[in-house]
This record gives structure tokens, sequence and C-alpha cells, in this order.
């Protein structure tokens, strides 16, 4: 047994497919099959049932894979402590981001980030928070950049920036011409929201549910750019991340207006696993991203 075949036990249990599986971890079917049955052979036991179409783990099987995540967790952590503790910023770094930060924050940072670290590498991983939060318990991710929430308070968290939320009506509303609202003016309003599943969904929720309004159970969009456009046809009012907005007070039929009273807002956060030796390197990378910050939200203002 070596580490190895417990990736490729892992892979499979993740994906159900012996293709699939072999492409996750770089080789061949029959490599990944014959490893496979090798590890059966010398543990004395079954792992899959055979006769089934599918890729079913047996009872044994199940067990095994997760004793093998706790290890492979184990390895990787043994990997950072022969790191130099994370004082050197190089070499590879696994960041996970939620849908409704990545986009929007990205292209502002990548930049300075490279230029802060040029021999860092970056690897950069898209997923809604609560995929985040079991890659990153898993080891595949070495951190993640999120919305603070209930499911992060696990790991450390280290603040980058507070990140208001503006109101976006379409062109034609009423409140069009508006530069800024008070919360309390929504009492009554239906508001078009994400799909279950975003954090962002249940943080805007909350300032709504506050303010007297509800959300529109007839549709629920897929990202934000989804309720974007939702908004320019006229279907509806929501509230977006500022970072999502432009800087011009109405472009493409929507009008962004600033929310007060109180100011919806939410947290993001670089969060880690407690007790990682690559401490130091979260910090310095955070420290980086939080400077940064100011500067994009100026970037932000309305004209």
């Amino acid at each position: 047994m070596n580490i190895r075949d417990l990736e490729y036990l892992v892979a499979l249990s993740e994906h159900k497919h012996f293709r699939k599986a072999a492409e996750a971890c770089y080789v061949s079917q029959p490599t990944l099959s014959g490893q496979i049955r090798k590890l059966e052979d010398e543990l004395g036991v079954s792992l899959l049932e055979r006769t089934s179409r599918r890729v079913l783990f047996t009872d044994a099987g199940l067990s095994l894979v997760a004793q093998a995540q706790k290890v492979l967790l184990e390895v990787k952590i043994l990997t950072e402590l022969a790191s130099l503790q994370g004082e050197s910023m190089a070499g590879p770094l696994h960041i996970g981001f939620i849908p409704t930060v990545g986009p929007y924050l990205l292209p502002q940072i990548i930049p300075t980030l490279k230029e802060a670290f040029p021999e860092l590498e970056l690897f950069l991983h898209e997923a809604q928070t609560h995929q985040l939060v079991q890659q990153l318990e898993e080891g595949k991710l070495d951190c993640m950049i999120l919305a603070s929430v209930k499911e992060s308070e696990p790991f450390i968290e280290l603040p980058l920036y507070d990140e208001p939320m503006m109101l976006a009506v379409p062109e034609t509303h009423q409140w069009a011409q508006e530069k800024e609202i008070d919360m309390s003016r929504l009492h009554g309003e239906t508001l078009l929201m994400l799909e279950d599943g975003h954090c962002l969904r249940n943080q805007a929720l909350g300032f709504c549910f506050a303010a007297g309004a509800r959300d529109d159970g007839r549709f629920k969009a897929t990202s934000l750019e989804t309720l974007r456009n939702m908004v320019a046809a006229g279907s509806g009012i929501t509230l977006l991340p500022q970072l999502a907005t432009p800087k011009e007070h109405c472009r493409d039929g929507v009008c962004y207006i600033e929310a007060e009273h109180p100011q919806p807002t939410r947290l993001i956060t670089l969060a880690y696993r407690p007790g990682s030796p690559l401490k130091s390197r979260y910090e310095k990378l955070a420290a980086v991203i939080k400077a940064k910050m100011p500067t994009i939200f100026e970037k932000h203002v309305q004209q």
C-alpha cells in the first residue's frame, strides 16, 4: 500500500466512475483499476461491488475511503511542515473562491499578488461555500476566500474587507434616479434572489426580512449576472455586492443605489485550517489583499 493507491481510492469515491477518476489522477483507467484491485488483495477485503454497472463501495470500502482521506490530509500537513513553516512565498497554493466574490475580486488582486509574490504558483478554484468548506477540510484547498458564515466558523478567518450591497433596480423604476435609499422603504417589496446554496442569498435575505421585504419565490437565479439581467428586463429589484456593480449610476438598463439605515454589508475573509504550518503564508497573503482593497473600492465610487 502506498499514498498513490489511497489517492486513487479517494478519487474513485468522489467521481463514482473509473475513467473520470483516472483522468483526475492523470493515469490510465487500467492502471487505476489494477491498483484498486491490488489494494483489495493486499487488505483481503472487497472494496467495490463488482457486479454493479455503477461504482458502489462496500461497507469496508466506505470505511477505508474515510480513513484514506484522513491519511492524505496528514500527508499534506507533513509536506507543509517541511516547507519552512510557510515562511517562503513560493510554490503551489490552491485558493478557493465563492462565485459572488471570485469573478469580481480576482481581476483586481491577481496582478498585485503576482507582483508581491512572483514565485507563488496560484491555483484558483470556484465553488459554493459548502463545497469549499469540504474541500478545505479534506486538504484539497490550502485556503479559501469567502463571505464569513456559520459554515466557516471551524476555520481560522483573517478579515479582508467589509463589502456593501447596492440596490439594483430597472432604469424605468421609480427609484432609478435616487442616489441613496433607506432600507425601510423596501417594506412590502419583493426582491429577486440567488438560488439556495449561495451564502449571499441568506445574507441578503437577512437584511430584506429586517426591512419588511420578501424574496420572489417564483424565481431563483444561478448567478449574479442572471440577477442583473433579470433586473434589466424589468422583472424586479435585488441587492448586489458593490464589487459586482459598475462605477456608473446606471448601465445596461440597471441603476445602482446605495442602501443605508442600516447599510447591508458582508464580511469577506481568508480562511484556513487551524494548526496549519502555513499560517505565516496566509497572513502575508491576506495583508497584501487587505492593503489593496481601499484602492479597489475607490474605483467603484459612483460618478
